[in-house]
């Protein structure tokens, strides 16, 4: 047989190798796609029901509880003896990022080794300047006040507080709408047929708006603002620390 023949026989042997080749792999990939196709049918309702549990779950958005804890003289919005020499004032917007650290690391500090001890009385003030000047206009941080104001009503302004900061979700994204406020309300335990008429009243609007109007007056330009006796703790535009608050009042208890 000449070389010739030889290289075409070798040429053609060689094709259809490549081709069985080719349809091994043809079947093959048929096999595993089938394959796939089935486990994906068996487990597609297993799928869609954990991604619309998921999706349920956002929309019902669940509220965060707080362990109510014990406070040095309660009164409303006000802690500690009335004849404490200091006066720490501390102006919050309840959409404040800045103010769920301030109210998580700080004011923690300062009730318990300020006003527990009877340096200073403490006074939250409302600063909702999120939803601009005035209050009552709908926003969610005017409604968060309003919340608020209603939980006092009812002597638990301070477990809303803490309950409201718990719940923190950026600034107007919903986090505070009023189904999710009345939910916090819900979850500290509070009388709602007393709530939601005072929330759909909304009775406090001109003493949240006076708190506003105070802190317009002392130059809050931002939240937190904390003042000891009058004056500002800290530079203007950066959050007090502990340590700052906690000198101004030994500074008041030294005159």
């Amino acid at each position: 047989m000449s070389p010739e023949k030889i290289s075409k026989r070798q040429e053609r042997r060689a094709r259809l190798q490549r081709q069985q080749q080719q349809q091994r792999l043809i079947t093959i990939g048929a096999i595993v796609l089938g394959a796939t196709l089935v486990v994906l049918a068996m487990a597609w309702p297993q799928i869609r029901s954990t991604g619309e549990t998921a999706a349920n779950s956002m929309a019902v958005g669940e509220i965060a509880t707080i362990i109510p804890v014990s406070l040095p003289d309660a009164n409303g919005l006000v802690l500690g003896d009335p004849n404490a020499p200091a006066l720490v004032e501390a102006f919050e917007d309840f959409q404040c990022s800045a103010c769920v650290y301030y109210t998580e690391s700080i004011e923690t500090r300062i009730i318990s080794d300020l006003v527990a001890t009877g340096k200073a009385r403490y006074i939250f003030r409302h600063y909702s300047f999120f939803d601009g000047e005035g209050a009552g206009n709908g926003g969610e941080s005017d409604q968060a006040a309003n919340a608020s104001m209603c939980a006092n009503e009812q002597g638990k302004f301070w477990e809303m507080h803490l309950t409201l900061y718990a719940n923190w979700g950026g600034v107007n994204q919903g986090a505070f709408r009023d189904s999710r406020l009345r939910a916090m309300a819900e979850s500290i335990g509070l009388d709602m047929d007393a709530f939601d008429e005072c929330f759909s009243t909304n009775p406090y609007q001109a003493e949240i708006q006076a708190d506003y109007d105070l802190g317009k007056e002392m130059q809050v330009n931002g939240t937190p603002t904390v003042y000891v006796n009058g004056k500002q703790v800290g530079q203007p535009g950066m959050i007090a620390t502990y340590d700052e608050i906690a000198q101004a009042v030994e500074q008041v208890l030294n005159e």
